[in-house]
């Protein structure tokens, strides 16, 4: 999200149910046949969600948490892949966005299988996050985001102004699947994830040192994580320090 979005039209994701109405019915998300190569594949493979009103591609904040994370896993190799989708103040495109992500996350699981795959997301990006990983019951309707065994691929998730933890589903508590494995960070009185009204805040992520904080989280993860399983056979809620 660029410094001049505007966090209220965010909010209103989560506040005024927006989303909730947009996501009935969107359910039936298609998997992706395999396009990578075993010799194209990387260690660790991160798929972003940008904010509202950020240009196309991973974002600012995006981009800081990636280059903390390339810091803390050196030697390891990192491909980075954005969600397409508009990040416009029409939110019914989250849905969208959540497709792309799902079917992104699909062909990268089943094209590198041994490859661990970091999710991440920054406001409205951290609400496309959430449709693809929270318990179905509470992502208003969406149905099933993504087969149960595509969760083994993911190392870790990141997501930064998540609209959800304004009204108590923090993506930590709602997803049986991603949320122990997820770090979800709110800068402060950031209105569009908190109680408070600190417009500023919610662009400043990474000048408050939280995607470095996020991308610790994420290497130690991706360290500890062992993935493999074929695809067709196949979380608590952290304060800024």
């Amino acid at each position: 999200m660029l410094e001049n979005e505007k966090p209220r039209r965010a909010f209103g994701l989560a506040a005024t149910g927006v989303l909730a109405g947009c996501l009935v019915g969107a359910a039936g998300l298609v998997a992706v046949a395999p396009v990578a190569s075993a010799a194209a594949c990387s260690d660790v493979q991160v798929l972003f969600a940008r904010g509202t009103g950020e240009p196309v591609g991973i974002g600012r904040t995006g981009q800081a948490f990636v280059d903390s994370l390339r810091g803390d896993l050196k030697g390891e190799s990192i491909a980075v892949s954005a969600v397409n989708y508009p990040a416009s103040d029409d939110f019914m495109q989250a849905v969208a966005g959540a497709r792309d992500a799902a079917a992104q996350v699909q062909s990268f699981a089943a094209s590198c299988p041994a490859t661990s795959i970091v999710l991440g997301g920054y406001s409205q990006g951290a609400a496309v996050v959430d449709l693809i990983t929270a318990d179905p019951a509470q992502t208003f309707g969406f149905g099933v985001p993504m087969p149960p065994e595509v969760a083994d691929h993911v190392a870790a998730v990141a997501v930064f102004g998540n609209p959800s933890q304004k009204i108590g589903r923090p993506l930590t508590a709602n997803s049986p699947l991603y949320g122990a494995k997820t770090i979800e960070l709110c800068n402060g009185a950031d209105p569009v994830c908190s109680p408070g009204d600190d417009r500023a805040a919610h662009s400043l992520y990474p000048q408050a040192g939280l995607t470095d904080q996020a991308a610790s989280f994420v290497a130690d993860r991706v360290k500890g994580h062992s993935s493999g399983a074929p695809v067709d056979e196949m979380s608590a809620a952290v304060t800024p320090r």
